[in-house]
């Protein structure tokens, strides 16, 4: 990967991958260094990231990984019960939950695939790779308003569709 691919990659995807070590870390600097360390990483790996698939499900799963071990190391520092009863909600699922929760991820996406393609590429640009309104305005030529009522209105069409399938199941 060339240096300017790299930094159009770091300026594409810094925010989602911010958004997604906040969830987990719930702060701010602690969540900047995360993103930080992972271009750092993913920097020094050099040619080798010419063999992924994806560079984006990388990133995404190196930053889930540092941020749970950022929060195993503070839980030595914390001997709060609420906190290690949080921190363990966060890091620790069922291999039934994690089951679970990749059909959910694949019933969601078969969803989204079936939308109409304006519904489709919005959601997918806002809830999945993290884009503001504002820049999605940018790409797509759309107002602003119409778009937060396009995604209301796709996010809709999601939770029934899911409503659906689940009906069906029982």
């Amino acid at each position: 990967m060339t240096r300017d691919s790299f930094n159009e990659y770091v300026r594409l995807h810094s925010r989602k991958l911010y958004g997604y070590a906040f969830r987990i870390l719930l702060n701010q600097e602690e969540a900047e260094d995360a993103v930080q360390e992972i271009f750092i990483k993913l920097w020094n790996m050099g040619e080798i990231l010419n063999e992924y698939n994806s560079i984006e499900a990388l990133a995404t799963t190196m930053i889930r990984n540092y941020c749970i071990d950022q929060l195993r190391k503070q839980k030595h520092m914390f001997h709060d019960q609420n906190y290690n009863q949080e921190l363990n909600y966060i890091t620790s699922k069922t291999p039934h939950e994690q089951m679970e929760q990749r059909e959910s991820d694949i019933i969601v996406r078969n969803i989204i695939e079936s939308l109409p393609d304006l519904y489709k590429v919005i959601i997918k640009l806002h809830d999945i790779e993290g884009f503001s309104y504002e820049e999605i305005a940018e790409k797509t030529s759309q107002n602003i308003n119409t778009l937060r009522v396009t995604l209301s209105r796709a996010r809709g069409l999601v939770r029934d569709g899911y409503k659906k399938y689940y009906e069906k199941m029982i």
